[in-house]
């Protein structure tokens, strides 16, 4: 769901799936599914360039790299990534969000990757207060995302850590108060072959429909007298942020 407060009001929301995906269990998952695969075509399948930095470095070492970057260091814990597949071929995740744990299971950071309609990426990586309960985090916007939104705002986040359920919930505000909120809400469900194929016939082609959905919804907003703000050029488009604060509320 994504709700605009302001300068217009303007709200929709949209039936999705995302796979949840520990990264050390990539090989397993290609050996026991016919219709997943790790950085070959399929039904549905994970490929390394699709995410992180673009390149066919392993994510595992990418992540590490950037959580080292940030002063973070996860002994070789477990990092699960929360992602739309490559479905038909096709990939494109305006949101992916990486679950960084210690080896003794804490969680310990948080990466969001933001990609745009641009083909650019960004990530930011928010080490987490070890408490139980919801994680409750906030950075500055660093990447141009929405050409309707301005460059001078505030995130805050608000995650649970995957189980039966997961919750990603995003607050952009401005200095006069809250622009918009995202919210992302979703119930586990096994990762298999019967699974996959239900999904592609409920919602095919989810990331095609994801970004045909981005295009309608802009021309929408656009009808409703908003306009295009144009990509700063000291725009950052690689690199990670790490954040104002971050705060764990029970």
């Amino acid at each position: 769901m994504h709700r605009r407060i302001a300068p217009r009001p303007h709200q929709f929301r949209y039936g999705a799936f995302w796979l949840l995906i520990d990264l050390d269990e990539l090989p397993a998952l290609c050996r026991s599914l016919r219709l997943f695969s790790h950085n070959r075509p399929n039904l549905f399948s994970l490929r390394d360039t699709d995410h992180g930095d673009g390149t066919a470095v392993p994510l595992r070492l990418q992540v590490e790299g950037q959580l080292r970057a940030a002063g973070v260091d996860l002994a070789g814990g477990r990092i699960g990534l929360l992602c739309m597949p490559r479905t038909l071929g096709y990939s494109f995740n305006p949101l992916s969000v990486y679950f960084c744990h210690h080896r003794d299971g804490t969680l310990t950071a948080l990466i969001y990757q933001v990609h745009n309609t641009l083909g650019e990426r960004h990530s930011y990586v928010i080490p987490v207060n070890p408490k139980p309960g919801a994680v409750h985090q906030e950075c500055r916007k660093q990447f141009y995302v929405s050409p309707f939104m301005e460059m001078a705002l505030k995130y805050e986040f608000r995650v649970t850590v995957p189980k039966e359920r997961v919750s990603v919930g995003i607050r952009a505000r401005s200095s006069h108060g809250a622009v918009l909120n995202a919210v992302l809400v979703g119930e586990r469900r096994a990762l298999t072959d019967a699974a996959i194929l239900r999904l592609c016939l409920t919602m095919p082609a989810i990331t095609i429909k994801v970004i045909a959905a981005i295009h309608w919804e802009a021309l929408r907003l656009w009808l409703k007298g908003l306009r295009y703000r144009r990509k700063p050029a000291a725009h950052v488009t690689t690199g990670l942020i790490v954040p104002t604060s971050s705060k764990t509320v029970d």
